[in-house]
């Protein structure tokens, strides 16, 4: 009798004892999809001046988007550049490569901030752009935006946009 009273005591104990899984509301804590950022697929066109931009984005697979951003003035494509939004984990980031920048090498800007109609991204260290803000308008019309400084001084570029397709 003493021995299954020990045993069960034991056993109790040990029990009290051992991790218990934190609640769920502690456990499933709320992440940042790059669903979220769905708004951005399809074709979008505006003009800044005697320049026409253009951004195309499609969904390449549950975790990346791909998208290129090119602008033309008087016939010629004066920039272009290959887009990858891509979530790792919990943490999106937009992987701009620019033709002629940057040894034609990737740059990494983090997501720092979004909700449903805004993205925000960040690379502190990048020369310019250091943030590159994606803003929904409506759903047929966004504003991208590219900011930071340059030799210290704050610049920012708006290039407002309508969707095409």
């Amino acid at each position: 009798m003493k021995t299954n009273l020990v045993i069960a005591l034991t056993c109790t104990l040990t029990a009290c004892n051992t991790p218990q899984p934190q609640a769920e509301t502690e456990v499933m804590k709320p992440v940042k999809k790059i669903a979220e950022a769905g708004w951005l697929v399809g074709t979008w066109s505006g003009n800044s001046g005697e320049r026409s931009n253009y951004e195309i984005w499609e969904k390449y697979n549950d975790s990346t988007f791909v998208g290129r951003s090119y602008s033309i003035q008087v016939g010629d494509t004066v920039s272009s550049e290959s887009i990858r939004l891509v979530q790792q984990g919990e943490i999106i980031n937009y992987i701009p490569t620019v033709e002629g920048q940057n040894n034609d090498m990737p740059v990494t800007f983090t997501l720092i901030s979004s909700d449903s109609n805004k993205l925000i991204f960040e690379n502190p260290a990048h020369d310019f752009p250091q943030r590159i803000t994606y803003r929904m308008v409506s759903h047929d019309s966004l504003i991208a935006e590219i900011s930071g400084l340059i030799n210290g001084e704050p610049h920012a570029q708006e290039f407002p946009m309508r969707r095409v397709e």
